[in-house]
């Protein structure tokens, strides 16, 4: 990996951009929207491994999972660098540091690679050269609490408001990065047609070993029982949450300020009954049942064991 196109984060760095555009209809930041062209033509490689989510459905978790897997279970070699050096994410452009694309095709092959574009706004390469993708979804409820804290941590991200105010953006869709109903919906159809390997956040949390095994099988990987646990232990969300390379505590407050909320919050399911109203709860059952109807897919929101 080239260093040089990751320059430490400094007070010098431009005034944080928080403005927002649009491609087809799906809310991105401007920045993503003004090299579109170079993502969508981004050339990936038929050994990437690329990790999908909608925002705040267990991406950075999911991250460290894969990589371990790929370096065989050596947790020296995984804290190589943060998160978000060691796996470029394609479609960000965080000025003036280097592109998701820039930094993307500067490592050398197997690269592993993030997104949380949907599938109709994914590179065609992607699909061209079959890559493998492991896609994690949560469930919506508890992804809408966590994106609100996110948005107000972010500053790269416009101000969210109110929790009220919020619950109206995420439900119309006009959030960044889309409709999750539209993305989740979107990836369970690709699963049929590509190797889209499907996870579930609250399977994740309910049993992390059968979930890693089961990626583990989808990479065509054979690691020994104490690897595995090796993995797992590394992988807790204790040990993420105190991991200088997958916290973000490297990057500077004013890009995330973890003083308003830290980036990992709380990691559980059900904590949106600690933000809904009844009222509001009857809203996103109504609209839920109403874009889910017809499909098979299925999530749970109450709190596990």
């Amino acid at each position: 990996m080239n260093p040089e196109l990751f320059p430490k984060f400094s007070e010098e760095l431009e005034i944080v951009d928080n403005k927002m555009g649009e491609v087809q209809g799906v809310p991105l930041p401007e920045a993503t929207c003004e090299i579109w062209e170079q993502i969508y033509n981004f050339q990936a490689r038929e050994d990437d491994i690329l990790i999908s989510t909608y925002p705040k459905a267990g991406t950075t978790w999911m991250q460290e999972i894969v990589d371990l897997i790929m370096l065989d279970g050596d947790v020296k070699k995984s804290m190589r660098s943060p998160c978000f050096v060691k796996v470029p994410f394609i479609e960000l452009y965080p000025k003036p540091m280097p592109s998701g694309v820039q930094a993307a095709n500067a490592m050398e092959s197997p690269r592993l690679l993030k997104t949380h574009l949907p599938t109709q706004l994914l590179p065609p390469s992607f699909w061209e050269k079959n890559v493998k993708i492991v896609y994690v979804a949560r469930n919506p409820k508890d992804c809408m609490v966590s994106y609100y804290y996110f948005y107000k941590m972010d500053q790269t991200l416009p101000d969210p408001g109110t929790w009220d105010n919020f619950f109206s953006m995420f439900m119309a869709g006009s959030v960044t990065w889309g409709s999750w109903f539209d993305h989740v919906l979107g990836w369970w159809e690709a699963k049929d047609q590509h190797q889209v390997l499907y996870i579930f956040y609250e399977d994740m949390m309910e049993n992390t070993r059968r979930e890693i095994e089961k990626v583990m099988r989808f990479l065509g990987k054979e690691l020994s029982e104490e690897v595995l646990e090796d993995i797992y232990h590394h992988t807790t969300f204790q040990a993420m949450r105190e991991n200088p390379m997958a916290n973000y505590s490297s990057i500077p407050s004013f890009v995330m300020d973890h003083s308003v909320s830290p980036f990992m919050r709380k990691g559980v399911v059900g904590d949106w009954r600690n933000h809904f109203t009844v009222a509001q709860d009857e809203i996103f059952e109504k609209e839920y049942w109403r874009r889910m109807e017809g499909t098979n897919l299925t999530f749970r929101t109450q709190q596990l064991g």
